[in-house]
């Protein structure tokens, strides 16, 4: 800091405090809108919405098909030397299938085509009219406003402080409190955002944004309520919030423990494995060596029109590389949930366990535990005829904590720059799935 004038300082520490306060408000204060809690950017994201209106199939078709027409030209001939294009349309065989795959489904949908299995409304038509509105214009504004909580001093100042908890609870550095508290007050896929652009930046290891992104995107508080209503638990929506939060909380601190997020290479993007020093100098206290980090980040934080393009830059990112990726995946899963029995047997092992545990109409609630891993609210929807009020608690509660669901936090966590393969987001979410479920069980039994 001692290289910086005094003016650089102040106009550093300005920058650092109005960029954070504001980047605060957007993302980590609930407001109350229509009678629901909400975030000031999930209201921008949905007046959004309305403002496309029935333009957006449309703009969701135009993003799709521009991602695989500049993936197959980049990626095939390799022409650019510009890092953000070549990172963004320069991929391999698997990934340029991924994206083609995509493309054909949202054809499909968009041109109402009679394809069996892929334009059906809990399938392709879920994944396109349901789910891909919401994330174009929540990584609309999500991407734009990031960087105010990102790029200004924030995590600096909230790193040296969070430091001593985040670790030894969670293996992680201080400054993801941050990002974890919005995935939580917030959106998941808003986590998932944060944990890719900080690992692409160096500022968190491949394990570490991993562990952050499987593990802290949690779903809005406004989808659990939704969830709530589906089952018929709104009486109990205080302890089935709560036994969400506690049930995320201890699998946050025993996933990054064990296999398979304990053998991710602890690298960070340029190959690095020396860990980022988070230690307080003797001549500071972590407030004071917060705050001076923050400053000297606020310096380097960028003018309103760097503040745009990198705005323009991160949502191009996420709209081009994840769209198309959810896409196919999300309609493969929901495919697989709708017309096979794969997610029945796999979860035909936990009816003697279910039956252990003392969960009524434990064969229902079998065939509801793993076929969360396509679509978040197909559980809710599968069991909302089962009587009992502790057997929906259950499965409800444990659908939203195991997190990792394809037709969106998956698909974006395999479309982002965290380097993540599909076997292991399903091994990670079994294991899960395995440790919050006595939890789960546990918080049923005593509140019913």
């Amino acid at each position: 800091m001692n290289s910086y004038t005094e003016s650089q300082r102040k106009k550093g520490m300005w920058k650092f405090i109005i960029a954070s306060l504001i980047g605060i408000f957007l993302f980590l204060t609930p407001l109350h809108v229509d009678g629901e809690t909400s975030l000031p950017v999930a209201v921008l994201a949905g007046k959004f919405k309305e403002l496309i209106g029935s333009f957006m199939p449309t703009l969701i078709y135009i993003i799709i098909i521009a991602s695989i027409l500049l993936t197959f030209y980049f990626s095939l001939t390799r022409s650019t030397k510009t890092p953000f294009i070549k990172n963004l349309f320069e991929v391999n065989w698997v990934w340029l299938l991924i994206r083609l795959l995509g493309g054909i489904f949202a054809t499909i949908v968009y041109f109402n085509l009679n394809v069996p299995w892929i334009n059906t409304e809990n399938t392709g038509g879920l994944i396109y009219d349901g789910l891909l509105p919401t994330l174009i214009t929540v990584f609309f504004f999500a991407g734009i406003f990031l960087p105010l909580l990102m790029d200004y001093g924030l995590f600096e100042f909230i790193g040296p402080m969070f430091s001593r908890i985040m670790r030894p609870l969670f293996t992680l550095p201080g400054r993801s409190a941050v990002e974890n508290l919005a995935s939580f007050v917030g959106d998941g896929t808003v986590g998932v955002m944060m944990a890719s652009k900080q690992y692409d930046e160096g500022f968190y290891t491949r394990r570490e944004a991993t562990v952050i992104a499987t593990s802290f995107s949690v779903v809005s508080i406004t989808f659990a309520i939704v969830v709530a209503k589906e089952v018929d638990l709104m009486n109990h929506f205080f302890y089935f919030y709560f036994t969400v939060i506690v049930s995320c909380l201890v699998a946050a601190m025993i996933t990054p423990r064990i296999w398979p997020l304990r053998q991710i290479a602890d690298s960070y993007s340029n190959g690095s494995t020396k860990r980022l020093s988070e230690e307080t100098p003797d001549t500071h206290n972590v407030i004071s060596y917060g705050f001076e980090n923050a400053v000297e980040r606020g310096i380097k934080g960028p003018d309103a029109k760097g503040l745009l393009m990198l705005g323009t830059r991160t949502v191009m990112d996420m709209w081009f590389a994840v769209l198309p990726v959810v896409m196919c995946i999300g309609t493969i899963a929901t495919i697989i949930a709708e017309y096979t029995n794969f997610f029945t047997w796999v979860g035909a092992p936990f009816v003697p366990i279910l039956e252990l545990m003392h969960v009524p109409e434990a064969v229902a609630a079998s065939e509801t535990i793993l076929i969360g891993f396509a679509d978040m609210f197909l559980p809710a929807i599968l069991i909302v005829d089962v009587k009992s009020e502790l057997t929906r608690f259950v499965v409800a509660a444990l659908s939203i904590s195991q997190l990792i669901y394809l037709s969106e936090v998956g698909g974006v966590i395999l479309g982002s720059k965290i380097p993540v393969s599909l076997p292991k987001l399903f091994a990670i979410f079994m294991i899960r799935t395995i440790i919050i479920l006595p939890i789960i069980v546990l918080m049923a039994h005593i509140i019913f």
